[in-house]
C-alpha cells in the first residue's frame, strides 16, 4: 500500500494490485461509493500487462475522511493527488459509478491529466429544475449494518440478498475482507462510516460535472447496464455531452456490472484502452 496526501487533510491509500511491474503501463482504478480499491483485484489479475493502481477514495477503505464537509469535487482532487504523487499523468483510468465521476471531475479540473478512460455508469447528473427529491440510497445507508460476528458471517449475509449478492464471489470476499476491520471481541466492523457513505449518496447530484463535460478532451467509453431506474438512464446523456464519448450498453448487467463479471469488464477495458 502506498500513502498519498490529498486535499482537505486527507491521507489516501493506493493499492498495487495483480503482479506489479514498475515498468508496465499504469492504469488507475477508481471504485464506486461504498466500496474500496481492493475490489478491483479480480480485474487486475485479468490485466497482467498493466501496472494496476487502485485508490481508496476519501473516507473509504484505508483512506482518511476530509477535514470539513464532503465534496464530490474532493473525489476528483483525490484522483489528481494520486496522479501527481506517483507521476502517472497523463494516465489511462477506469471508473465505476462515483469513480467514473471522479475521473471526469479530475480531467475537468486539469485538462490533460487523463489520457483515456472507461467509465461504467458515472454519477454525473444533468441539472434539474427545483429542489432534488428524497434520496432513497442515502436514507437506507444511514441504517446499514456496520458490525458482523465474523468475516464469514458478513460474506454470507451479503451473498444472500441484493444488491451485493450480485457480485462475483471472489469480489464479494475482497470487499468484506478489506472493507471491514476485526474488533477486540472477534467481530468485524465496516471501515467506512455509514454517515459518510450516506452523505456521498445524498450529494451525488450536487456537483456541476455535467456542465463541464464539453471540456473533457480525452476519449471516454461510457458503459452502462440495463436497470431503467438506476444511473444507466443518464449514461447516454453523459456520452453525448463528451466531445470524444462512446456509449455501449449491456442490458444483462446491473449497476455493479464491473464487479459482477470482472473477466468480461477486463475485456472491455483491453478493447478500448489497448487498441
Amino acid at each position: 500500500m502506498i500513502s498519498v496526501d490529498s486535499t482537505d487533510g486527507v491521507r489516501l491509500a493506493v493499492h498495487e494490485l495483480g503482479t506489479p511491474d514498475p515498468d508496465a503501463r499504469p492504469l488507475l482504478l477508481c471504485h464506486a461509493t461504498g466500496f474500496h480499491g481492493r475490489v478491483w483485484r479480480a480485474l487486475a489479475e485479468e490485466l497482467p500487462h498493466r501496472r494496476c493502481l487502485a485508490l481508496d477514495f476519501r473516507g473509504f477503505g484505508d483512506s482518511t475522511e476530509p477535514d470539513g464537509e464532503l465534496s464530490w469535487h474532493g473525489f476528483g482532487q483525490d484522483v489528481l493527488a494520486v496522479v501527481d504523487a506517483l507521476d502517472l499523468g497523463p494516465v489511462q483510468a477506469v471508473g465505476h459509478s462515483k469513480g467514473g465521476a471522479a475521473i471526469l471531475l479530475a480531467e475537468e479540473a486539469r485538462p490533460g491529466t487523463i489520457e483515456a478512460a472507461v467509465c461504467f455508469e458515472p454519477i454525473v447528473f444533468p441539472p434539474v429544475e427545483g429542489e432534488p427529491g428524497p434520496n432513497h440510497l442515502a436514507e437506507i445507508t444511514k441504517k446499514r449494518r456496520e458490525v458482523f460476528d465474523s468475516f464469514d458471517d458478513a460474506i454470507a449475509n451479503f451473498a444472500a440478498k441484493p444488491p451485493l449478492g450480485s457480485l462475483r464471489r471472489d469480489v464479494l470476499e475482497d470487499y468484506v475482507r478489506h472493507g471491514f476491520v476485526p474488533q477486540a471481541d472477534g467481530s468485524v466492523r465496516l471501515k467506512a462510516r455509514r454517515e459518510h457513505e450516506s452523505q456521498t449518496y445524498a450529494t451525488g447530484s450536487s456537483h456541476d460535472g455535467f456542465a463541464h463535460l464539453g471540456e473533457v478532451g480525452c476519449p471516454v467509453l461510457v458503459a452502462h447496464g440495463g436497470d431503467p431506474d438506476g444511473p444507466a438512464q443518464i449514461a447516454p446523456l453523459v456520452a453525448a455531452a463528451l466531445p470524444h464519448g462512446e456509449l455501449r450498453g449491456f442490458p444483462e448487467l446491473g449497476h455493479f456490472g464491473p464487479l459482477e463479471d470482472p473477466t468480461w469488464f477486463a475485456g472491455l477495458v483491453r478493447g478500448f484502452l489497448d487498441g
